[in-house]
């Protein structure tokens, strides 16, 4: 044989896209309320469908919560976009970041997924598929004047976690309490404000600090963890 044979993924059949489908809308609500620490069974039970069903689509609720968040982020991508198109930079750097905020805050699985608690090689992924267009929101605020010249993606990313933090604390009580958060920090990053006394990490230095934070947050959860989500005993 002259020619290399490269195998594809077969389509899923209807009845199993559809439970596939079913599966993923399920964690959408189940890790949204409980974060990660809800199981693959509880998804499938929320689904209304059989563990073994379950398994025979992903192996554990990483895969799943995994499938999840790429939509999501195809998702918020396509939000930095469409605010590109916003006549006004700073209303659609407002708007992109009152979208995206406004799905993460709401969806605690979404954070630990997104903060590479579980999967640090998907953090990379998420930090590569964003940076690009929310640095380029930025730099068109800052070349229209409405953007202070000093300040610096990385520090949208560290509003971005700022935010989320108060939604992990008071989530619960107050889900809309990282607005008042966010009107805060929006001011700060208007021209004529108080210098900052001290530069902005650089890319590379925030995804250190994100790696760093993620190793801390991934032993803390191992030392509470009860252990692997795997397939149940047959």
């Amino acid at each position: 044989m002259t020619t290399e044979q490269v195998a594809t993924p077969r389509p899923l059949r209807k009845d199993a896209a559809r439970n596939r489908e079913l599966l993923i809308e399920a964690a959408r609500e189940v890790f949204a309320r409980r974060g990660l620490e809800a199981s693959l069974d509880d998804v499938a039970h929320h689904a209304g469908l059989g563990v073994g069903t379950a398994y025979r689509h992903f192996a554990n609720k990483y895969e799943l919560a995994s499938a999840l968040m790429e939509r999501t982020i195809e998702t918020i991508v396509s939000s930095a976009q469409q605010a590109l198109l916003v006549d006004d930079p700073w209303e659609g750097l407002v708007a992109f970041l009152e979208a995206s905020l406004a799905v993460q805050t709401a969806d605690r699985g979404l954070r630990e997924v997104l903060m590479g608690v579980h999967d640090p090689q998907k953090m990379a992924q998420v930090h590569d598929r964003l940076f690009g267009p929310i640095s380029e929101l930025l730099h068109r605020a800052q070349q229209s004047g409405a953007v202070r010249e000093d300040a610096d993606t990385t520090d949208l990313g560290f509003i971005n976690g700022m935010m989320c933090t108060v939604a992990d604390m008071a989530g619960d009580s107050s889900p809309d309490l990282w607005r008042r958060y966010l009107t805060m920090c929006l001011d700060g990053l208007r021209p004529g404000g108080t210098a900052f006394p001290t530069a902005a990490l650089s890319e590379p230095e925030f995804r250190d600090a994100m790696a760093n934070h993620k190793h801390i947050l991934t032993r803390t959860t191992k030392d509470t963890s009860a252990g692997w989500d795997g397939p149940p005993a047959t």
